[in-house]
């Protein structure tokens, strides 16, 4: 049985990072919780997640090629974002790895070459370019991703897709893969792509409307936390509304695990057995829809 205090800090953590708590007013709370500031320290270091954990894939890897690429996806909308691709391969299939609400990072350029060493040209957007970009301060970079137009936001992400796919785009097969804020956007780029999008994986992203569902084309496969209940609660109805639609959905709950337990720099969160089933099974969906004509 896990440590009933690290659980609550792990649930108001949650709350700070999605609800808009203060910090202040949160540092307060889990200090209560802890029994003191310096147990309360402690346990923040091991919830919040760690710029300067080792990555799986080291940045300047030779097998692959990195870049940074802008471009604009509808007139006045341009962004920046991370390029990762096998070395010397041209016209691979395009995996979009959207990050989560604390911005484009050292972790998500991390997943990104992951993918690029999976064989695919991977690119994760800054989707805060429009704001300036993403800033060091994951307090602030939370600020900006809420005050995003999200309609906007996705209109964007959905003309990139489009265009890729396109003939001007190299005609490529495209699928995305997000990752809390960034599993959110999956699940609406799903609904706004249309048939341009070839596969679309969630990694424990919050739900738009279940009426939604008859407009997704693209298969999904949607990674859920057991005890992510701020998730599931809109997660658990639209993979029960995309399945009553006729849509090719499969969604994995794991068991006894946290939101955000596929991001290894969040050591208490993190849960390797389940990390890599959830990335492995990833790369088999995506290996299906985007290598095998699906």
């Amino acid at each position: 049985m896990r440590d009933p205090t690290l659980d609550a800090a792990i649930r108001l953590y949650d709350r700070f990072t999605h609800e808009g708590v203060d910090r202040r007013a949160f540092m307060t709370e889990l200090t209560r919780v802890a029994g003191g500031a310096a147990a309360a320290g402690v346990l923040l270091s091991s919830i919040e997640a760690q710029a300067q954990a080792r990555p799986h894939v080291a940045a300047d890897d030779p097998r692959l090629t990195i870049r940074t690429i802008e471009w604009e996806a509808r007139p006045g909308r341009s962004y920046r974002g991370y390029n990762a691709a096998p070395r010397g391969r041209d016209d691979l299939p395009v995996v979009i790895v959207i990050h989560e609400n604390r911005g484009l990072n050292e972790h998500i350029r991390d997943v990104a070459r992951r993918a690029g060493l999976a064989g695919y040209s991977a690119v994760a957007p800054d989707w805060l370019t429009p704001s300036g970009g993403t800033p060091a301060d994951e307090d602030e970079a939370r600020r900006m991703i809420g005050a995003l137009d999200l309609g906007e936001t996705v209109a964007d992400g959905a003309a990139m897709i489009r265009w890729l796919a396109s003939p001007a785009g190299g005609s490529r097969r495209v699928g995305i893969v997000g990752f809390c804020w960034g599993g959110g956007m999956v699940n609406r780029l799903a609904v706004a792509s249309g048939d341009a999008l070839k596969a679309a994986v969630s990694f424990y992203g919050p739900a738009p409307s279940t009426v939604e569902a008859p407009r997704v084309d693209a298969p999904m496969l949607i990674h859920l936390a057991e005890r992510d209940e701020r998730v599931n609660a809109t997660a658990l109805p639209w993979v029960a509304a995309l399945r009553n639609a006729g849509k090719s959905v499969r969604a994995i709950d794991y068991h006894g695990v946290d939101h955000a337990f596929h991001n290894d720099t969040s050591a208490a969160r993190y849960d390797r057995r389940a990390a890599e089933r959830a990335w492995a099974t990833t790369l088999d969906f995506f290996r299906e829809h985007l290598r095998g004509g699906g």
